[in-house]
């Protein structure tokens, strides 16, 4: 289960989910289901409950209960700060992309330790990787305005700083806004979804002659529309640069980490459905996870 807590409002109930929370790090899943099968029966608005108990008949081999308990989770909270529909697309009974309503509680609960947890628990590389791109592909580093999609707490932004005139950073989630605000490097921030901001800036006619995007199309289950947005933002010339999990076969994939892989193919296609000529896309470990490197694909392309 992802790191989200959610009170139910009332402490007796809360203790019995941290109760539940305790028999499963100990292991014993079935006396942790028990518990919560009870719990939702005093209180069956509970959604974090109901995910908690659908988490756990899912690694007992339950599908059929794990998915009317993911069912009755993202019924409860229609925001679906847990991610249900991510389970229930895995167990296949839903095709839904990531909500807004997850991916902001996710970010907001890990903004504090977020570069730490990157950096030394993860080996993440991806503005590095990217910056080597960009550099390979325009060797005059000499960018006007640009922008960070899914900016984070900021660590794309700080390794193209120094080659920018102006840097925008837009993200969903509040509080990593609120930390990369502290890293004074962003001469603009706004909390929004990046298609939705992208939309607005091309209203406004804003241009930007480079566009980052590390590691935010694992949580986007379409990309073409993140790059049709960008398209009419990019100056002509400008560049975009990206990272992305991919895999071997075709299309997305949702992989078990609840993260989406792009395949090389329909990444190419999505750039080219936006009228943007790829410059570069090149197999890269960005991250690893558990000691082991994570494929995935650092790409640059042009208007």
């Amino acid at each position: 289960m992802d790191a989200i807590f959610l009170t139910s409002g009332d402490v007796i109930i809360d203790r019995r989910f941290e109760w539940a929370r305790d028999l499963e790090a100990k292991g014993d899943f079935a006396g942790a289901s028990d518990i919560l099968a009870q719990t939702v029966e005093l209180s069956p608005g509970y959604a974090a409950a109901w995910f908690l108990l659908g988490h756990l008949r899912e690694k007992q081999g339950e599908s059929a209960g794990a998915i009317l308990a993911f069912e009755q989770a993202r019924a409860i909270d229609p925001q679906d700060r847990h991610g249900a529909s991510l389970r229930l697309t895995r167990l296949g009974a839903a095709q839904a992309a990531m909500s807004d309503g997850y991916v902001r509680t996710l970010f907001d609960g890990y903004a504090l330790t977020f570069d730490a947890a990157l950096r030394s628990g993860l080996g993440y590389r991806a503005p590095e990787l990217m910056l080597a791109a960009v550099h390979a592909a325009q060797p005059q580093m000499t960018f006007g305005a640009a922008l960070d999609l899914g900016c984070g707490t900021g660590l794309a932004g700080a390794a193209f700083k120094p080659f920018c005139k102006t840097l925008t950073g837009v993200d969903l989630s509040p509080a990593m806004v609120a930390q990369a605000r502290t890293k004074n490097i962003f001469d603009r921030l706004a909390e929004a979804e990046i298609v939705d901001f992208l939309r607005g800036e091309a209203d406004m006619a804003a241009q930007y002659d480079l566009i980052l995007a590390a590691d935010v199309f694992i949580y986007l289950h379409d990309i073409a529309d993140v790059f049709a947005q960008a398209a009419r933002v990019l100056a002509p010339c400008g560049v975009i640069a990206f990272s992305v999990e991919t895999h071997d076969g075709e299309g997305v994939i949702l992989r078990d980490t609840l993260r989406y892989a792009h395949s090389p193919a329909h990444v190419r296609e999505a750039l080219a459905a936006a009228g943007l000529h790829v410059v570069s896309l090149d197999p890269a470990a960005v991250r690893s996870e558990k000691g082991v490197p994570v494929l995935g694909l650092v790409g640059v392309a042009r208007k």
